[in-house]
């Protein structure tokens, strides 16, 4: 029998609304605290708050608990075997293997004492922790997490261990140790790269003196990264030293042109400027040095401007190193300094002398190539 439209109708009506759906008032721990479903799930790894806080309480109220755990200052912690074994190989294996008096599994952490193995035990349990307390113990911690073969746990330490701050010149070698000893290649590097940077503080320290003892190789190792980067930081300053040579050089040369053959705007009064206002010329300094003569030429207190004082050195540094032995030079004054300074040997000449046999040294190593090509690489 079928209904007529307007029975039907008539039901729809009678259909009470669906209730509203409930709003997500549900709250989630932070990422530490993910549950450890399958990674490729494609389901949230968060877990809510009150997941997290039933495990809370399964781990301090201890109901059902079979195992007892031994701490180094004789302090016992009732625990569930199922979920340390779960949590951890290393332990199913102990704790498989252990036994009480009772014939309970038995768990002994040798060397820790009570507060960190509360911790650890509480992590195993709910993921959860108090941020001051795991800087107070991220130590015993992260050698409890790499032992008992915890991930999770060891990446959140090696997270407090870097923060800014926390490892200084006094625990760094200590710290080293630890993380070389508990695989944490990135506080190792860390470590390493303080010592590098302040290795005259750190060497005399008790934490460097107690790894000669105990780690001998360890101690070669580190001297050997600190020896080769003091050699890089020497060849660094080498190569930015002789790069100012060089460049001295080319500013020496721009002036010698200037003087020669001139250049767009500057030069001797006998011969035409060469090029017109849109040319290049070849020498990156000879801008500069023109300048520099053009203030000179105009300053009224030679004695005293410092960018004065610079060109007269110039051409004190030019006649040192000038190969022209007659009276040609083009440069000005060229052979009277030059005469002057064979007689005199002041402080400040001697000086130039010295600058100017870096700079011909600097000169002459680039062989068959000129100063200008090396300077532009």
């Amino acid at each position: 029998m079928f209904h007529s439209t307007e029975t039907m109708s008539s039901t729809k009506m009678n259909i009470p609304k669906p209730p509203p759906l409930p709003l997500p008032r549900i709250t989630y721990q932070r990422p530490q605290a993910s549950s450890t479903r399958n990674p490729s799930s494609s389901s949230s790894r968060l877990v809510p708050k009150e997941s997290v806080a039933t495990w809370e309480k399964v781990f301090i109220d201890g109901t059902g608990g079979d195992t007892n755990v031994h701490t180094e200052d004789n302090f016992y912690l009732l625990a569930h075997s199922s979920i340390l074994s779960a949590a951890s190989p290393v332990m199913a294996n102990l704790l498989n293997q252990s036994r009480g008096q009772n014939g309970k599994p038995y768990l002994k952490i040798s060397g820790v004492p009570y507060q960190p193995v509360y911790m650890f035990l509480r992590f195993l349990y709910s993921s959860c922790y108090e941020e001051e307390e795991m800087k107070e113990c991220v130590i015993p911690l992260i050698f409890l997490s790499h032992i008992y073969s915890v991930p999770s746990l060891k990446r959140v330490c090696v997270e407090v261990l870097d923060q800014e701050g926390y490892i200084n010149k006094e625990n760094v070698v200590d710290v080293l140790l630890l993380a070389r000893a508990c695989d944490a290649p990135r506080i190792c590097f860390r470590c390493i790269s303080m010592v590098v940077k302040d290795y005259e503080s750190i060497s005399p320290t008790e934490g460097w003196k107690e790894m000669k003892r105990s780690d001998l190789l360890l101690e070669q190792e580190v001297e050997a990264v600190v020896e080769a980067q003091e050699e890089r930081q020497e060849r660094r300053v080498k190569l930015k030293e002789k790069k100012m040579y060089l460049e001295l050089y080319e500013t020496l040369e721009a002036l010698v042109h200037i003087y020669r053959e001139g250049c767009v705007t500057i030069g001797p009064r006998d011969k035409a400027l060469k090029g017109g206002s849109e040319t290049v010329c070849e020498f990156r300094f000879c801008k500069g040095v023109e300048g520099a003569l053009r203030h000179f030429l105009g300053c009224k207190s030679r004695a005293s401007c410092p960018r004065c004082k610079r060109l007269w050195q110039l051409f004190q540094l030019h006649a040192c190193i000038c190969d022209d032995d007659s009276d040609s030079c083009d440069v000005p004054l060229c052979r009277s300094l030059m005469e002057k300074m064979k007689i005199r040997k002041k402080e400040d000449e001697s000086t130039v002398r010295l600058l100017a046999e870096k700079v011909i040294t600097a000169k002459n190593s680039l062989g068959p190539f000129s100063a200008r090509l090396f300077a532009l690489v």
